[in-house]
């Protein structure tokens, strides 16, 4: 057990710093963001005098080293921007992003999982296909689409929402729905599958001779192990709710990291974009990590390292 966590560990790390590689390169292709926090009509003198104090004159690689070994004490470095430490700009924003993949996890949980579950017992039958067309429209609607009609419908025609911002509780329902749609259609396809492939087995045909209803069966025997698929597919969507939270928060203008990293990349902003990848990149590794710990725990069988 031990050693395999170890080796899962030295896996995440070695991923993470594969990440942060990568994005530190392709930033520094994109442009050199001193043109764009100078004065308008600056001289070249004055543009070179601030790529000197901001360390941008020297050669790629020092600035690689150089920020890998800040990164090593920990030290997350000063918006190019706004001229604050970077671990503030985005610990500011993280509740907000968390809170709207907490919400939207919560909707493609409680929606697709029932839902998958009710279209394998009801296979064939009206109940099936009315949710098979809410889970193909949830799955074929884009993400800023399905957010653009929310704010028309519930923000503007109807006003019981708030069209954008974070302004309480209620600013949470539409990005929350926006954002878990598709991961619902995911949800419920991937229970559909599992809960069939359970239904077929020996062992639920013959708990159906000792007298028990196909909802029982499914509670008592099937749902755990079907499970597993279902976990595994939960730690992969946590960490693309994350990814997918820049569209969302971009259209209903929420506060999060996603709509910070827009802005940073546009500016330019070398560390809070880093900064940003690097805790959305340990999160979705985290995730995959757990899954695999509660792997153990849903199924006996399963032993972790053995």
């Amino acid at each position: 057990m031990l050693l395999h966590l170890a080796g899962r560990l030295a896996q995440a790390a070695v991923a993470s710093f594969g990440v942060l590689t990568i994005v530190f390169f392709v930033m520094r292709l994109s442009g050199d963001p001193t043109l764009l926090l100078v004065p308008e009509g600056a001289s070249a003198e004055q543009v070179a005098q601030l790529r000197t104090e901001l360390g941008f004159d020297r050669p790629l690689a020092v600035q690689y080293l150089a920020y890998i070994a800040d990164l090593a004490h920990l030290e997350l470095g000063e918006s190019l921007v706004q001229r604050a430490p970077v671990a503030g700009i985005v610990g500011e924003r993280i509740p907000y992003t968390l809170a709207l993949a907490g919400g939207a996890l919560l909707v493609a949980l409680g929606i697709g999982i029932p839902a998958g579950v009710l279209m394998a017992v009801r296979r064939g039958g009206v109940l099936e296909r009315v949710l098979a067309a809410i889970v193909l429209a949830g799955q074929s609607l884009p993400t800023f689409w399905s957010g653009i009609l929310l704010i028309l419908f519930f923000g503007v025609h109807l006003g019981w929402l708030p069209t954008s911002g974070a302004e309480g509780p209620a600013s949470l329902l539409m990005p929350s729905l926006a954002l878990g749609a598709l991961t619902m259609s995911t949800f419920a396809r991937m229970a559909r599958i599992a809960v069939l492939d359970e239904l077929s087995r020996d062992y639920v045909a013959a708990a159906r001779a000792r007298g028990l209803s196909v909802g029982a069966a499914v509670f008592r025997h099937v749902l755990r192990n079907a499970s597993i698929p279902v976990v595994t597919i939960a730690a992969l969507e946590i960490g693309n709710l994350l990814a997918g939270a820049v569209i969302v928060e971009t259209v209903f203008a929420w506060p999060g990291i996603g709509q910070l990293a827009i802005q940073s990349i546009q500016a330019r902003d070398f560390l809070v974009v880093q900064t940003i990848v690097l805790f959305v990149s340990s999160v979705y590794i985290a995730m995959n990590l757990l899954a695999d710990l509660a792997y153990a725990a849903i199924d006996p069988r399963i032993r972790v390292g053995g």
